[in-house]
């Protein structure tokens, strides 16, 4: 019964281990990148939730080959 018991204290003591480092680990990023990480805070406070980029994308890419066809069809022109 009494390696029971110690086994879960050593237990326990691992787990406020590992905790703790985790702990330590996103202390030392946070403190490391902080100007990027406030930067990219802010960006994300300024967006709008409702503005899809990917829609930006397709579209964007869909008028740039309209306007392929049409430099081509003027040049043909000239």
């Amino acid at each position: 019964m009494g390696s029971s018991s110690s086994a879960k204290v050593n237990s326990l003591k691992s787990a406020i281990v590992v905790l703790g480092a985790l702990a330590f680990g996103w202390l030392t990023i946070e403190i490391a990148c902080k100007p990027f990480l406030e930067k990219a805070r802010e960006e994300i406070e300024k967006s709008d939730p409702t503005h899809d980029p990917d829609y930006d994308v397709v579209v964007g890419s869909a008028s740039k080959s309209s306007f392929s066809d049409e430099d081509t069809t003027a040049t043909k022109l000239e």
